[in-house]
C-alpha cells in the first residue's frame, strides 16, 4: 500500500483547542457533510482505512464517481495539494480525535473517553516502540 502526502503513521490527531463539544459527537447526517461522509465511513472500520482512503472516498462519494473511474480520479485527485484530516470538522467540531497506526490506518477516538486521554499523551502502540506523535486538529477560529 502507498501512503499519500496527507497520510499520518503512528500518530494522534487530538480535537482541536477550540472544539465546541467535550466529547465525540456523531455529526449531522440529514444533509451529508464531509464530516458527516468521513465519520460514516470510519466509525465501522476501525484500522481499515488510510486519510488518503477517506479524503479521497468522501470526494468520490460527493461529485458521483463511479467505482469503475475511481484509480484513475484519485491519481487525478492526488496530483494537486491536498488538506490532511487535521483540517477536518470531526476533529474541530464534533470532538473525534483520530488515531493513525504504523501502516496509515486509522481509528475513531472520541474524547472524553479514557481510549482519548491515553492517546493524547502519547501513550499507544508504534512501529518502532517509542511514544506515539501528537498533533492537535487545526483550530476552528483565530487566536484572538
Amino acid at each position: 500500500m502507498q501512503l499519500e502526502s496527507v497520510d499520518y503513521v503512528d500518530t494522534f490527531i487530538a480535537v482541536s483547542e477550540d472544539c465546541p463539544v467535550p466529547e465525540g459527537t456523531v455529526p449531522p447526517d440529514a444533509r451529508p457533510t464531509i464530516a458527516s461522509l468521513s465519520f460514516r465511513m470510519l466509525a465501522g472500520r476501525p484500522y481499515e482505512l488510510t486519510s488518503g482512503d477517506v479524503l479521497f472516498g468522501v470526494h468520490a462519494e460527493r461529485r458521483g464517481i463511479p467505482e469503475e473511474e475511481r484509480a484513475a480520479a484519485r491519481a487525478e485527485f492526488f496530483a494537486k495539494p491536498q488538506p490532511c484530516l487535521r483540517a477536518s470538522d470531526l476533529g474541530r467540531r464534533y470532538g473525534w480525535g483520530l488515531h493513525a497506526d504504523g501502516a496509515g490506518r486509522l481509528a475513531l477516538v472520541g474524547a472524553g473517553t479514557p481510549e482519548y486521554a491515553e492517546f493524547a499523551e502519547g501513550r499507544f502502540p508504534t512501529t518502532g516502540g517509542e511514544r506515539g506523535t501528537v498533533r492537535r486538529a487545526m483550530r476552528r477560529a483565530r487566536k484572538k
